[in-house]
């Protein structure tokens, strides 16, 4: 038994409705399933929820929490943290926990906000233009907004934390263990420690065959796990079939790392569970 609560259908640029990825994780019996569907942005964007559907996605996970009692339903947003515009806190209230990524950085030329998970020619351009094709600045602004949003608009879940190096093909860019990289990771590391909280080890990029590691890469996790920093599993799912995709193959990664437990949502709550290849145990 699993739980996944990084889930993205129609509503935003998923595919497969609410219903849809609820009954397949009736089928394979998951504990728990939390919808984290792109929150509304304030400018255009292709792969974000639509503000005037909010309510209707809000109304629609909860006849599934009141209809489906198989299963725990947890009503969530992936929010973006864009200082001044977006952030995390924006939602909390109305979610039962929210998903906090930074997908944008500082903005191109023409007012564009540049996303830097993007096409790879994208993430060129702004690399280029704002930043110089200086790695180092790019790198260290990621960081240093990921370490603001925590600062000033905490999630319950920070989204795949080094998501950025998905540009970093065959490290064309930079050494993960470059002391300056490290340094970055430590300093939002503690940021999270004192914040409490969780951190998701996020799958997309195994099962799209773009990275050989999940989000955070495994020193990161061995980092994560001397600060006794919570972890969850998440796929990152944009359809119904990939709700549980390349979790056995990360829960013994966890394992031969020294993890003992990871949390889920459960009866309401944020949890420790023991876990194995098969899913979590309680």
């Amino acid at each position: 038994m699993w739980s996944n609560v990084h889930t993205h259908s129609h509503f935003c640029d998923g595919k497969g409705t609410l219903a849809d990825h609820v009954a397949r994780a009736q089928e394979q019996r998951m504990v728990s399933l939390g919808f984290s569907s792109h929150a509304p942005l304030p400018f255009p964007s292709k792969w974000c929820m639509k503000t005037e559907n909010l309510t209707a996605y809000r109304d629609e996970i909860q006849s599934l929490k009141s209809t489906t009692p198989d299963l725990e339903i947890y009503a969530g947003l992936e929010v973006d943290f864009i200082p001044g515009m977006v952030a995390p806190s924006d939602f909390g209230p109305l979610l039962d926990f929210t998903i906090g990524s930074i997908h944008f950085v500082e903005s191109l030329p023409d007012g564009t906000h540049w996303e830097i998970d993007g096409p790879h020619a994208h993430f060129l351009e702004g690399y280029e233009k704002i930043f110089h094709s200086n790695i180092r600045d790019t790198l260290v602004r990621y960081y240093e907004l990921t370490r603001q949003m925590i600062n000033e608009a905490c999630p319950t879940v920070i989204g795949h934390l080094d998501k950025i190096k998905i540009q970093n093909i065959d490290g064309q860019f930079f050494n993960e263990q470059d002391p300056w990289y490290v340094d970055q990771l430590r300093q939002t590391l503690d940021l999270i420690k004192k914040s409490g909280a969780i951190v998701e080890v996020n799958t997309r990029g195994l099962y799209h065959k773009k990275l050989d590691d999940p989000y955070p890469s495994p020193w990161i996790l061995q980092l994560l796990l001397e600060k006794n920093i919570p972890l969850t599993i998440n796929s990152d799912a944009h359809r119904p079939e990939d709700l549980t995709n390349h979790f056995p193959e990360t829960a013994a990664l966890l394992h031969r790392i020294g993890f003992k437990t990871i949390s889920c949502l459960h009866e309401g709550r944020w949890k420790p569970f023991s876990f194995n290849a098969h899913g979590i145990i309680y």
